[in-house]
């Protein structure tokens, strides 16, 4: 019990940190965060050391974070009554926003990560290739092919 709350006192802030990049919400991330760690110690007996311990746990924080997205997009939002766009304008716009996050979501890594990362999370090329390992460049080519890859798939969809 101790070595878990080592463990949790050591990395909670950066699978945070991890988290606040993706959600950019502080509350979203902070409840992520717990969700990461309670999944963190059911499955700790699966840790095997093949990696840091701080990699395996941000593992642990984008998966719980991609079912939170999920089940976001399976949640329609209630729109109230406003000045401003129409409720048909908001339909529409939140029905594309959804259907960006479909594809992207089938996308194959590192494509997908890369997408989130940039899109979502706001972070710099230099950065990316830092936490995916890998230098700026790498993360610029991923992130066009990605955008390319949507287009495409943008594309196939359209009706003739």
């Amino acid at each position: 019990m101790e070595r878990l709350t080592e463990i949790y006192e050591e990395y909670s802030e950066l699978v945070f940190k991890y988290l606040m990049t993706l959600c950019r919400d502080s509350h979203i991330a902070e409840e992520l965060t717990q969700d990461t760690f309670y999944k963190a110690i059911q499955s700790i007996e699966r840790f095997n050391g093949t990696c840091k311990m701080s990699v395996w746990l941000c593992q642990i924080a984008k998966h719980t974070y991609y079912q939170y997205v999920d089940k976001q997009m399976k949640q329609p939002e209630l729109v109230t009554l406003q000045s401003g766009p129409s409720i048909e304008q908001l339909l529409i716009a939140q029905e594309d926003k959804i259907e960006i996050y479909r594809k992207m979501h089938q996308l194959k890594e590192p494509f997908r990560e890369v997408l989130h990362l940039r899109l979502l999370g706001g972070l710099s090329f230099q950065v990316i290739g830092e936490v995916l390992g890998k230098n700026e460049n790498w993360a610029r080519v991923t992130f066009y092919r990605a955008k390319v890859k949507l287009l495409e798939e943008g594309k196939q969809n359209e009706p003739m």
